[in-house]
């Protein structure tokens, strides 16, 4: 048995590693909720989650649930029983959202995709151009799918819609991307986005938010739709506490309050470069060992590949579930797995949230280490292409230089 020392590497997609700021600031008694000082908590972290958003016009909710939650809240406020959708398949998460619509009476259309490839807007365009009748209310569409790696051109699918000269609103899983992927919510003419706080915002999984336009809101209160916990007019009311439906989530947002305060010292272009930075550093890896032929990367398309995740295929005959138990077990990395069509034939590496050049030079080590005891046909010198990467480019905007050694 090897003796386990040091800290465990949890190199998934989510939940990701917390801050120890986040941390400590959850690590404290629940306070009196009608006190002064936490409504003024509550109050100071929905402009700041408009920020990270980029919503200049509309509202952010804050839910005590996971993503799929923020979800239900878009689809129950601004679709009715019988209404349709285009769904863009993205992944795993595309066909979820799509599951979650038809259950609540959305008649849900899938536009089927090969996991490899991001959707085409085009397709939404050719599809809203035929409907004369204005029967299809939204798109949705997930940013990035952290089963396929995939991350889809959010702006395009607006033009195809304007294209069409369609009226369907525009909605948004950005749950992988926010934080570690330019996300503009207003410029964009995003309507509705949703997000979660365990990915990139580096809190603990329980929160998840839903931005929402002011056409999205106008379209919530013109459904007739019965809604009451994930009502985006109950949530506006005061006094704060029906923000949340209730008892508000103490410490999850005792922890966003520190998690935000953390995102706005790097600042958010910085924490995207940062992620843009630490991916490529994956992807030199990958792409170094997909040179043996066992492994290579799902998304095929180079300017497609995400920035908080990457997905990693595994050759025919090769167990992707043993490999990462190996890598668990042998060298303390914990990986993802792969999901849907993808189970058992893939792994994935997370970079998202609080990770830096050292954690993914650590998890990439690991895995280099793993394929080769394993005896598993890859090309050599990941580790060596995802340093000279990192050595060869500049960290993030705001840093302090190197002192000259």
């Amino acid at each position: 048995m090897i003796s386990q020392h040091g800290h465990h590497f949890t190199q998934v997609p989510g939940p990701t590693n917390i801050p120890e700021r986040v941390l400590n600031a959850m690590h404290r008694q629940a306070v009196d909720f009608s006190r002064p000082d936490f409504e003024k908590l509550c109050e100071s972290v929905y402009p700041d989650l408009k920020r990270v958003f980029r919503i200049e016009a509309g509202e952010v909710f804050i839910y005590a649930s996971n993503g799929h939650g923020g979800w239900e809240a878009a689809i129950t406020n601004v679709l009715a029983p019988g209404d349709r959708v285009l769904l863009p398949e993205t992944g795993q998460f595309g066909q979820g959202w799509m599951e979650m619509a038809r259950a609540l009476g959305v008649e849900a259309e899938l536009i089927p995709g090969d996991w490899r490839n991001a959707p085409d807007p085009g397709e939404i365009e050719a599809r809203l151009r035929a409907d004369k009748s204005g029967d299809i209310k939204a798109i949705l569409l997930v940013q990035t799918d952290t089963a396929s790696s995939l991350t889809s051109d959010v702006p395009a699918f607006r033009k195809a819609i304007d294209a069409a000269g369609h009226d369907a609103l525009l909605l948004v899983d950005a749950i992988a991307a926010l934080g570690a992927t330019e996300l503009r919510h207003s410029d964009w003419g995003v309507d509705v986005t949703v997000a979660a706080s365990q990915k990139a915002l580096m809190c603990p999984p329980g929160l998840a938010f839903v931005a929402a336009s002011e056409r999205a809101l106008e379209a919530a209160r013109a459904n007739s739709r019965p809604n009451c916990y994930w009502d985006w007019d109950l949530r506006r009311e005061r006094p704060h506490y029906r923000w949340f439906c209730g008892t508000p989530p103490q410490h999850l947002l005792f922890g966003l309050r520190e998690a935000l305060d953390m995102l706005s010292e790097e600042g958010i272009e910085a924490a995207q470069h940062r992620h843009s930075r630490l991916a490529e550093a994956v992807r030199r890896a990958v792409g170094a060992w997909a040179r043996g032929g066992a492994v290579d990367f799902n998304a095929l398309n180079p300017a497609e590949r995400a920035n908080s995740v990457t997905t990693i295929r595994m050759a025919e005959g090769i167990d992707g579930e043993a490999f990462r138990s190996y890598c668990r077990q042998r060298f303390e990395v914990s990986l993802g797995g792969g999901l849907g069509r993808l189970a058992g034939k893939a792994f994935r590496i997370g970079h998202m949230g609080h990770v830096n050049a050292p954690m993914i030079l650590g998890t990439l080590g690991a895995v280099e280490a793993s394929l080769k005891a394993l005896g598993i046909a890859c090309g050599g010198g990941g580790l060596e292409a995802a340093v000279d990467w990192l050595a060869e480019t500049s960290p993030p905007p705001g840093r302090e230089a190197a002192p000259h050694v």
